[in-house]
């Protein structure tokens, strides 16, 4: 089985990291694998240490005549069963099949489909984006669910002291880009509703500056720390208590993923993808989308009872280990190769 595939996404985001985690998972299989990316010299030092040696184009506008003439090189000379894309650009970038290959995109969002028109088959990382899919005209039989996977790799923990937190405070941790959709604000409001917990937040964005503020209003800035964009996540998980996740709009939910994998109890707001994942009360805490008193109560509620935050975080590793392991996926996946693949011969 030969698969080329093409991403021209963010520096940073969920989809870019979980495009690398699989490419990185497939180098270990016996798929014969060839990797084109926008340029991004951390994303191709990712994937290196992972054993896979990307080619880098700049898949730039309309005058960016170069990436899709050396793309259709690349395919000619790689003769590849399946090309699968990430993202819009990569996809428009990439030629169809025509019965060369089978081209498949990726979806982890709510995309226009005028991008997609010549693929072959979609994957959606969540079953309500294959509905979407379906909704939108796209047919069935060529929709598929395949979820992501997060690592289950463990870390020291990251020194709270050099982050100016006490060691035996109450400590949240919770990532993402510093965006509207992920709603740290009702998150900052909530925090300010908790006495004596701290919140470390990983992530950058255009609302940096704007949270900070708020943080300082509330009157809750020296329990919050600011980190910016971390690589080193597993040592925070390892450091903190609870993990949560208070976004506005989350198609799948990542970062539940994560938490469960790091061992911590969720909380997380009632958007799609958390709602979807968690099982309140099981494996995670829900609380209402964008209501802080809520989102106060639900913060308290896993801080004042350990052997419920125990229960969370047992749950939610039983949850990770069914379904969303990377052997697991990448079997899911390696099956769905190879069933597209026999349908077009």
């Amino acid at each position: 089985m030969r698969i080329l595939q093409t991403m021209a996404g963010a520096e940073f985001g969920g989809a870019e990291a979980f495009f690398t985690r699989l490419a990185v998972a497939l180098q270990k299989t016996d798929v014969e694998q060839r990797v084109i990316i926008r340029e991004n010299p951390a994303r191709a030092r990712a994937l290196r240490a992972g054993q896979v040696e990307p080619l880098q184009l700049s898949f730039g506008g309309a005058l960016d005549v170069r990436t899709g003439m050396t793309l259709r090189r690349e395919i000619k000379n790689f003769n590849p069963d399946v090309v699968l894309t990430w993202m819009n650009r990569a996809t428009k970038k990439t030629p169809a099949g025509k019965g060369k290959f089978v081209k498949v995109a990726r979806l982890g969002g709510y995309y226009d489909l005028k991008y997609y028109r010549d693929c072959d088959h979609l994957v959606g990382n969540t079953q309500d984006i294959v509905d979407y899919l379906v909704k939108e005209g796209w047919p069935a039989e060529r929709a598929h669910y395949l979820p992501n996977f997060v690592t289950a790799t463990r870390a020291e923990p990251a020194s709270r002291m050099e982050l100016s937190t006490p060691e035996d405070a109450p400590l949240l941790l919770s990532l993402g880009r510093l965006h509207e959709n992920k709603a740290f604000d009702t998150l900052l409001k909530a925090l300010a509703r908790v006495p004596g917990v701290y919140l470390w937040l990983a992530g950058e964005g255009p609302l940096r500056r704007e949270l900070e503020l708020q943080a300082e209003e509330l009157g809750i800035r020296p329990r919050v720390r600011f980190l910016g964009w971390r690589e080193d996540t597993a040592s925070l998980f390892a450091a903190s208590d609870v993990y949560i996740c208070p976004s506005r709009h989350e198609p799948l939910g990542n970062v539940v993923l994560e938490g469960w994998a790091q061992g911590r109890p969720v909380i997380a707001a009632d958007s799609l993808g958390p709602g979807t994942l968690i099982e309140h009360g099981e494996n995670g805490v829900l609380c209402p989308v964008d209501n802080d008193k809520a989102m106060g109560d639900a913060i308290k509620w896993v801080f004042s009872d350990q052997d419920f935050a125990y229960k969370l975080a047992t749950r939610g590793w039983e949850s990770y280990q069914r379904d969303f392991t990377e052997e697991v996926v990448v079997q899911k996946y390696l099956e769905f190769f190879e069933k597209i693949t026999q349908d077009v011969a």
